[in-house]
């Protein structure tokens, strides 16, 4: 009877707990869901650049399952590559061919270096072409999933564990009531929010530094780049996760429930921050990328980190992450008024 009335009592918990009822069923079947998008999309279809191609050579040539784009002089294919528009370009000098990658991700070369030998291989058994030299824009031969995916995974590792600790550690000062204290005092709203997320901003700065040293310092993974921008990405992110993690917590009554909001707010940013092909992905689902943190600063790390880029073309990506930082501090002021008006 004991052992019944005990079954009973977690049975009304749960009951009395609508939302964790929801999300152990809802979660499951939105990250499935996910998983079928990201893995059932269409195949991808390389973007691929011709120039200078001999007539003879371009008349029998396959160009079934690519996007094709012909241009006039290297220089403009070349500038094509390096805004991405193209995936790689093919070039004829003296009868040779060569293939300029644009590189930084390893699934994309082979898409398009596969291409080339299906079309190309009719055309070498008759003589008519060389075998290609391939050259690299950004990366190597010898660069590996882990090194296009590292960028990503720091970025998400970082905003995850960020996101999860501040938002469980505001909760404890509402629940412990100190945050109410606080309130009561003479200190207004936007110095209360300024002053929480200066003062876990703190640990997490040294945190996020840790981890970037070690993923690229001691996992050895690729960096092309200045480590400084690596470094105020990471921050920039971070900062992110706190203001969110803290104005979510807001919504959350114990522990158990801010780390329901995980798998809604923090697991679909990995899917749609660039770890997966978006092109591959079904097209209505695409732009909810473009609306999270991890998104812009997965964006600029693999700028940072596999094409050795700069500041002339992370700084948007920057400026998008400060934005988002400020948006969630507005809205935790507003969401302190929930507790109590000043």
């Amino acid at each position: 009877m004991r052992i019944k009335a005990l079954v009973i009592r977690i049975l009304r918990q749960f009951v009395r707990d609508k939302r964790t009822m929801a999300l152990m069923i809802m979660a499951p079947i939105l990250i499935l869901t996910m998983l079928n998008l990201v893995f059932n999309g269409d195949p991808y279809e390389p973007k691929i650049g011709l120039v200078g191609i001999p007539s003879p050579v371009q008349d029998q040539l396959n160009l079934d399952d690519a996007k094709i784009t012909e241009y006039e002089t290297t220089k403009l294919a070349n500038t094509a590559l390096e805004n991405r528009e193209i995936d790689g370009y093919i070039e004829f000098a003296d009868g040779k061919p060569s293939i300029t990658l644009e590189g930084s991700d390893p699934s994309i070369n082979g898409a398009v270096m596969k291409w080339v030998q299906t079309s190309f291989k009719p055309l070498q058994a008759q003589g008519l072409v060389k075998e290609a030299e391939v050259i690299y824009l950004h990366g190597s031969s010898d660069m590996g999933q882990f090194d296009y995916f590292g960028p990503v995974l720091l970025g998400f590792f970082v905003f995850f564990f960020v996101f999860l600790i501040a938002g469980v550690s505001f909760l404890r000062e509402r629940t412990s009531g100190t945050l109410e204290r606080l309130l009561s005092s003479p200190l207004r709203k936007w110095e209360i929010v300024i002053g929480y997320v200066l003062g876990f901003g703190l640990f997490t700065m040294i945190q996020a530094t840790i981890i970037a040293w070690y993923a690229i310092y001691i996992l050895d993974m690729q960096m092309a780049g200045t480590f400084g921008y690596v470094l105020l990405i990471i921050l920039l992110l971070s900062l992110s996760a706190l203001t969110l993690g803290t104005l979510l917590s807001a919504f959350a009554n114990n522990e158990l429930q801010m780390i329901q909001f995980i798998p809604l707010v923090v697991v679909p940013q990995l899917f749609f921050s660039g770890l997966f092909n978006l092109e591959t992905i079904t097209e209505w689902l695409s732009w909810v990328g473009v609306g999270t943190p991890l998104y812009y600063a997965a964006n600029a790390l693999r700028d940072v980190m596999v094409r050795g880029l700069g500041w002339g073309t992370i700084y948007q990506d920057l400026l998008i992450l400060s934005g988002f930082s400020l948006l969630f501090i507005t809205l935790n002021i507003f969401a302190l008024k929930k507790y109590r008006k000043v």
